[in-house]
């Protein structure tokens, strides 16, 4: 891999390799094959339509650098599009949350040579790998979470005694949740910025430590999970889990 410091011709942030090495490869479970892939799934689902949502994966195993890689969907694009060249890379750990307006000074592995920026919730995808430890974190615009924000106009969403709780995990990372057990995913509300979320997440996730996951009202929801396996697993249960108290709070059922 080529690790001579060069500066991107369209703004001042470094960049420590300019090829395709680091997104393109023959396994399948590189994480920049499974970003398409899952995000082609996510917008047959609904999840990511209209470029909205998105997914990273830290990869912990490739220490080239000195440190882990984060893999970082583009912002702004079709989501069912998207090619493995197409994707980020940013080192973990960063001394500051990378948002977009510190992008122009800030250090990335590696970036698309076609004019793209990197995913608008970068900054919410650290607070899951800074404050949960996660290696994925999902981020979907699902009717059914949204709908769920407006029928719980507090600032959790509760439900119990439902069989696909037991797909969700304590924090997101730790063990599986029973079929005894309620789940309460904290609300948060919508800003008109994404990055602008941060701090309101941080905060909730600090407050919520158990909470697997954050509902962002009139927006979407969170997820995040110590693999992508086990986040895409955790986003399929909990929107299952939105979809029926929706339906059940409209037949009167809670």
């Amino acid at each position: 891999m080529n690790t001579v410091e060069t500066r991107d011709k369209n703004a001042n942030s470094t960049v420590v390799d300019t090829s395709d090495e680091l997104v393109i490869s023959p396994d399948p479970l590189h994480p920049a094959n499974l970003i398409p892939e899952l995000c082609k799934q996510f917008y047959h689902l609904g999840w990511v339509t209209g470029t909205g949502g998105g997914i990273s994966i830290r990869d912990k195993f490739s220490l080239s650098i000195g440190g882990d890689k984060v893999y970082i969907a583009p912002s702004g694009v079709q989501k069912e599009r998207i090619k493995p060249e197409h994707i980020f890379v940013l080192p973990y750990p960063q001394a500051e949350p990378p948002l977009a307006s510190t992008a122009h000074t800030r250090t990335f592995l590696r970036k698309p040579s076609v004019p793209l920026k990197e995913s608008a919730c970068t900054p919410l995808f650290w607070a899951a790998f800074d404050l949960r430890n996660a290696n994925a974190c999902i981020h979907t615009h699902s009717q059914h979470a949204v709908m769920a924000t407006l029928l719980w106009p507090g600032p959790e969403f509760r439900i119990a005694h439902l069989e696909m709780i037991k797909g969700i995990r304590w924090a997101g990372v730790d063990n599986p949740m029973t079929y005894l057990d309620e789940l309460v995913v904290p609300i948060i509300e919508n800003t008109p910025e994404e990055e602008d979320l941060r701090h309101t997440l941080v905060d909730t996730m600090r407050q919520y430590p158990k909470a697997a996951a954050v509902l962002v009202r009139r927006h979407g929801v969170y997820v995040w999970g110590p693999t992508w396996e086990s986040a895409k697993t955790q986003a399929e249960c909990l929107d299952y889990l939105f979809e029926m108290g929706v339906k059940m709070k409209q037949a009167n059922l809670l």
